[in-house]
């Protein structure tokens, strides 16, 4: 599809207390970095076939995504479809396992970025190694959050 970013942490959190956080549209503000606002995220736990918008900003840069749950098998693992303008598209895998002192949470995000200028402008922002940073800082907020935050 396009580039990928890959990043994983060990958190000290039983592997459901992770799956609520992460599968919590509105709690993304809390960890994700680039995240700014969601809006039309259904009523109670997200599932196959859920559907919301995101907005996110990096590098000054405003994006905003329409996702769908692809596959959701709580809480385990859980895959992400997106849109965005001018045909951009992202895919998200959230993978949990349980170790010995709590889960190991992999992160996932494949995307492609339209051709022309468009794609161009989105490339200076959105590029493997501007997201595989703010992937790592997303995830060390996670884990933050989850070990020494409010759960």
């Amino acid at each position: 599809m396009g580039d990928v970013v890959s990043q994983s942490i060990e958190i000290d959190a039983p592997i459901e207390t992770v799956w609520d956080l992460v599968m919590d549209p509105h709690r993304l503000g809390e960890w994700v970095t680039i995240h700014r606002e969601v809006s039309e995220v259904p009523e109670g736990q997200l599932e196959r076939g859920s559907r919301f918008r995101q907005e996110m900003r990096l590098k000054g840069v405003p994006l905003k995504v329409r996702w769908e749950v692809s596959e959701c098998d709580r809480p385990r693992r859980a895959r992400w479809r997106g849109t965005a303008a001018a045909g951009a598209k992202a895919r998200i895998a959230y993978d949990l396992s349980e170790t010995e002192t709590g889960t190991r949470f992999d992160y996932e995000n494949e995307f492609e970025l339209p051709a022309g200028k468009v794609g161009k402008l989105a490339g200076r922002a959105f590029n493997a190694v501007s997201g595989d940073r703010e992937a790592e800082r997303s995830l060390a907020r996670l884990k933050e959050l989850l070990e020494n935050g409010d759960r």
